[in-house]
């Protein structure tokens, strides 16, 4: 797997949404400015003019700045300012493109998956290099079975490796990287992990929300978001891929 193959049919959702929302604030622009435009010329005739140029270049901003993340989406390259539009995806454009997606009947999980996806593209996009000491796993708890007796909160090398969970192969990751693995109970756990570690890249397994939270409160420090597999249903007995973990620290850690 290269560039997180596993998410990229989910980001084409959210860039979907993202071109029906672009032609919504066009739109919306293009009527602030039609609708007054007879009591603007009476205030001054050359009013509408001016008031037409500054929306033709908001309408222009946002036309750009789309095709901007769509083609840096598709290409897999850093091609402009990447984490501003970042900046402007995580902070401006999601909350937006939820309440469309919502308008649109779309699940609210299924635009937080495409988003992590869209996300996790735009951070790899910048072709990240990273040394072992430096990138940090973030893990749910509830990765590990809610029956074991043995808590690998705060230290995932207490784990006994009797692979019954996912735990035991994320550490065999952990020493074949040399990379810092931590488990966390919840946001505030894993935001003040965050503060100690100082890492430079953050590889975070969770649900749909906790991603999308956790990247929204992280930035500008990088995160790539790879979801966990809930088949007894959210926050109990979760597992995750350990290939594709294996194969985006491989992708991100300095040779």
């Amino acid at each position: 797997m290269t560039k997180t193959e596993a998410t990229a049919p989910r980001k084409r959702l959210f860039v979907t949404l993202m071109g029906v929302t672009c032609l919504i604030v066009v739109a919306v622009i293009f009527l602030a400015w039609w609708i007054p435009n007879r009591g603007l010329a009476n205030i001054h005739p050359s009013l509408p003019h001016i008031v037409g140029i500054i929306m033709v270049t908001l309408c222009g901003i946002a036309l750009l700045g789309t095709g901007l993340l769509v083609l840096t989406t598709a290409l897999g390259r850093d091609i402009f300012l990447t984490r501003f539009m970042r900046l402007v995806v995580i902070k401006f454009l999601l909350p937006v493109i939820e309440f469309v997606g919502k308008l649109m009947g779309v699940d609210r999980d299924r635009i937080r998956q495409s988003f992590v996806a869209m996300n996790n593209s735009l951070v790899l996009s910048q072709r990240m290099k990273v040394k072992p000491d430096r990138i940090l796993v973030l893990l749910p708890h509830c990765i590990q079975l809610a029956d074991c007796e043995i808590k690998v909160t705060g230290d995932i090398h207490k784990c006994v490796q009797c692979g019954r969970c996912s735990i035991k192969g994320l550490v065999e990751l952990g020493r074949k990287y040399a990379v810092d693995i931590s488990v966390a109970t919840g946001g505030t756990l894993a935001r003040k992990v965050i503060v100690e570690k100082r890492p430079k890249l953050v590889l975070a397994v969770a649900c749909e929300r906790d991603l999308t939270s956790g990247i929204k409160d992280c930035y500008p420090l990088p995160v790539i978001g790879i979801l966990n597999e809930r088949p007894f249903g959210p926050c109990f007995n979760t597992f995750v891929d350990v290939a594709k973990v294996d194969a985006v620290l491989g992708e991100l850690l300095e040779k």
